[in-house]
């Protein structure tokens, strides 16, 4: 059987080309997703700064729902610092070090911040954490004083120098350098580790939210006993600390695990790289099976008469479908290989382009294992089995005249199960596409391009009937009197409808995924941008990057500018919003805003039940489309996990509409007051008079502190930019839409190849070349707008409903030239796969065509 398979495909090359290039494509993108889904699950940090420690401990920065995979939380968690003590007495350890990140940066000659670290918000450092540096080199003395600091041996200042320095919110304040420290991911401001606990609110003794805590312990082994985390006094250590910790929550992390404890916000990063395989990975699959499953109905289609005379010969139906597979199978295990290496390739290109967006953090690898190749070679190879299978199923069930028979025309009637299936999947597609209107979410948008999709898989199930039927209208519909290579063109329609179908269904197909997968990033984004334009009253905002927060005083000093009418400070975080569904225990992870009772001045959140002054103690606001969903109307309590894995009751205070623009949850400062990374705010909303003295006012304000930087609310003034994630999603776009459009300009080759006998007869009976060629044109025409009139008829229901659930307008938002652009596609693919092909055909001579078949 085997050796059978690979004489024909060695005789049907070019018609195989196509599955080989499906194959290929497919499996490089299912590979990519692959390995991002992999990354997402195994990919771990290099310990940076706590290169140095051994054994860490620290807070569990996840929270872990029943029976779902773990949600970051990207707020620092703390651990008290009397644990330091008790984890320094433990047999083995050399140092326990306390180690806290606070906001600090420098002030150059110029008076502008100057990042002492990678992130501003957590640059300053105690002393002590030196000693969780790996090979770390030290030129000078230790800081003692309170005016004293060490700075990493990048950071410009020598020994001995006076810099400037900004610290948690504190106005600039001079400083002594007394050492630099030279070590990998050494950069930062290190004070005396008494001033750093009490510029960081952190000392016992103090009254803030966050006393007497670090945010995690490091511990040294004794070296001369053989330590070291891997080594056999290392992991005794590790157990000691385990049991010591034990039933506190915390966790002990050790070798590459370390890296974790960094920066929570790294969790987060590789819960998008899931999410954003999952939400990939079922796109890829769809059109992956789809492309596949075309390629080798076309190739498969070739073979009927080969298949047919073997029916004729003795071949039993299990042999015949056993061969199709067969022949598949060996033509896509050579597609194999260099698809999934190209997969690999591809996913550290995207990988880039995460890290240069600011998605993913750059020190975050990819990781690269077997898995992702194990489970493309395991899909892609069911996917062409099956479809090989299905492709023969006719041929291989028909008896065998009747199966020679059939073997140069079509079947007279499409199959009826089939038409009813895509008729069906087309009218579930209709109705899927009725979810914007209920749920106004991301995810709720997002199945708009799901149905799109599922309704051009259900065109190309019912394609043939209708285009049958599209065909026998035409043909009775031509005067008498029309030019020959139109009446053939026609009458080829009418009669190979099976064949015309399964090259305008992958047409068809990638114009509804360009229109609905596109139009439907822009027009959430649109909608988003509507909400916050006319919910934000505010023309200003201040903002302080480069200090890690909102110095001090910086509201009081705003409030006092002329022509200040209101400001509120404003932060941004992330919570875990506990609630049931259909009675069983849900959880979702949902950004959320910090607000005060003053922010109604300076923000408009359209709220239709309660208000924003009541916004004060453990209350929130929710938006209207998760109090409808959860339960959470005014007055309930609803149960949160907030970023740094905190349990809180909170009571709804309000009920806003525009959830698009500020999220789904509204948190008051008073309950997020020690559960975020740092207590700063991250910008200050100003409405004023409208005055161009306020605005100079305001300027000079920013130009007089150091680090503050003023600039417009609106969009255009503010110079703001599309979010990373909706450049992410136009790169997908561009990526699938490469591979539909390569995999269909295949599989129309090798169907207009396929058809050298059908022109080489119509040349004998004396048709000319240019007749030949005007008719294929004319199919190839015929092909085009009806690719072009099913996409935009399937696309027009779910992009529809989509505008009038999110913009209220039955249509949109996006680009004028989207459309324009995608039927100039078309039709070029159409044209020139047709044209290539035809000509080629008809530079071999008749008689040696009809030899060739």
């Amino acid at each position: 059987m085997l050796h059978l398979a690979l004489r024909m495909a060695a005789h049907r090359i070019t018609a195989l080309l196509a599955v080989a290039c499906a194959v290929l494509g497919g499996a490089a993108l299912i590979t990519t997703t692959g390995v991002l889904a992999e990354s997402g699950l195994r990919s771990q940090l290099p310990p940076g700064r706590l290169g140095g420690a051994d054994v860490v401990v620290a807070a569990d920065q996840e929270f872990h729902p029943s029976g779902d995979l773990p949600v970051a939380l990207p707020e620092r968690a703390t651990v008290p610092d009397r644990l330091v003590e008790r984890l320094a007495a433990l047999p083995g350890v050399t140092d326990a070090v306390g180690d806290i990140g606070f906001p600090a940066a420098l002030v150059d000659g110029r008076g502008q911040a100057v990042p002492a670290g990678g992130d501003p918000r957590t640059a300053g450092h105690g002393w002590s954490s030196t000693k969780l540096l790996a090979d770390a080199r030290v030129t000078g003395r230790a800081p003692s004083g309170a005016h004293e600091v060490a700075v990493g041996a990048g950071a410009g200042p020598a020994v001995g120098e006076t810099v400037e320095v900004v610290a948690n919110g504190r106005p600039a304040a001079s400083n002594r350098v007394t050492a630099l420290v030279g070590a990998p991911d050494a950069d930062g401001v290190y004070f005396a580790d008494a001033t750093a606990a009490g510029r960081a609110g952190r000392d016992a003794g103090g009254a803030g939210p966050r006393a007497g805590t670090v945010d995690l312990v490091g511990l040294r082994v004794d070296e001369g006993a053989g330590g070291g985390a891997g080594s056999g006094a290392g992991e005794r250590v590790a157990d000691a600390v385990r049991a010591e910790v034990a039933g506190t929550g915390l966790k002990v992390a050790t070798g590459a695990d370390r890296g974790d404890a960094v920066a929570p916000g790294v969790g987060s990063a590789r819960s998008l790289l899931i999410l954003l395989a999952g939400s990939l990975g079922g796109i890829v699959l769809l059109i992956t099976g789809f492309v596949v499953a075309g390629a080798l109905g076309v190739t498969i289609a070739g073979q009927r008469r080969d298949l047919a005379l073997m029916r004729a010969v003795g071949a039993t139906p299990q042999q015949i479908r056993r061969l199709a597979a067969a022949q598949s199978t060996v033509v896509a295990a050579v597609a194999l290989v260099p698809g999934v290496a190209a997969g690999y390739l591809l996913a550290g290109r995207f990988r880039e382009l995460l890290a240069d967006r600011g998605v993913l953090p750059a020190e975050l690898p990819l990781t690269v294992g077997p898995l992702p190749a194990l489970a493309t070679l395991l899909l892609v190879v069911a996917a062409v089995q099956l479809s090989a299978r299905c492709a023969a199923w006719r041929t291989s069930r028909m008896p065998a005249t009747e199966a020679v028979a059939e073997s140069r025309s079509e079947p007279r009637t499409p199959s009826r199960t089939r038409t009813g299936a895509g008729l069906l999947l087309m009218l579930g597609a209709c109705a899927l596409s009725a979810v914007p209107l209920l749920s106004r979410t991301a995810l709720g948008a997002s199945v708009t391009s799901i149905a799109g999709i599922l309704a051009a898989i259900g065109l190309a199930m019912a394609g043939p009937a209708l285009v049958r039927g599209a065909g026998e209208a035409a043909v009775r519909r031509l005067r008498p009197g029309v030019a020959a290579p139109t009446w053939l063109a026609l009458a080829n329609v009418r009669a190979y409808a099976l064949r015309l179908s399964g090259v305008v269904g992958p047409l068809a197909m990638g114009v509804v995924f360009v229109l609905t997968y596109t139009l439907t990033q822009t027009t959430v984004l649109a909608a988003t941008s509507d909400d916050t334009r006319t919910g934000t009253l505010a023309q200003y905002e201040l903002t302080a990057p480069a200090l890690g927060g909102l110095p001090d005083g910086t509201l009081t000093a705003v409030r006092e500018v002329p022509g200040v009418r209101a400001a509120a400070a404003a932060r941004a975080t992330t919570v875990v919003w506990e609630y049931e569904e259909l009675g069983e225990p849900a959880a979702e992870s949902a950004p959320a805003t910090i607000l005060g009772p003053d922010a109604r001045d300076v923000v408009d959140l359209g709220v239709t039940d309660g208000g924003l002054d009541r916004l004060t103690g453990a209350t929130v606001a929710v938006s209207a489309e998760a109090a409808r969903t959860r339960g959470a109307g005014l007055g309930e309590r609803i149960r949160l996990v907030l970023g740094d894995g905190a349990r809180v009751d909170a009571r709804v205070v309000a009920v806003y509409d525009r959830g698009l623009g500020f999220g789904p949850v509204v948190l008051s400062r008073e309950l997020a007051a020690g559960h975020t990374t740092t207590g700063l705010d991250q910008r200050a909303l100003v409405r004023t008079d409208g005055t161009s003295a306020a605005e100079a006012g305001l300027s000079a304000l920013a130009a007089d502190r150091t680090g503050l930087a003023v600039a417009g609310t609106a969009p255009d003034a503010a110079g703001a930019e599309a979010p990373p994630e909706v450049w992410i999603n136009l790169a997908l776009v561009v990526v699938l839409l490469g591979y539909l459009l390569l995999s269909i300009a295949n599989k129309l080759v090798a169907a207009t190849a396929q058809r050298r006998t059908e022109i080489a007869a119509l040349r004998l009976v004396g048709t000319t070349p240019r007749q030949i060629l005007a008719m294929m044109r004319r199919e190839a025409a015929v092909v085009a707008a009806a690719a072009l009139a099913a996409g935009l008829t399937l696309s027009a229901v779910p992009l529809a409903l989509l505008g009038q659930g999110f913009l209220g307008h039955p249509w949109p938002a996006g680009p004028a030239w989207l459309l324009p652009a995608v039927a100039a596609t078309v039709v070029a693919t159409a044209y020139l796969t047709v044209e290539l092909p035809t000509r080629h055909a008809l530079r071999t001579p008749p008689a040696d065509g009809l030899r060739a078949a």
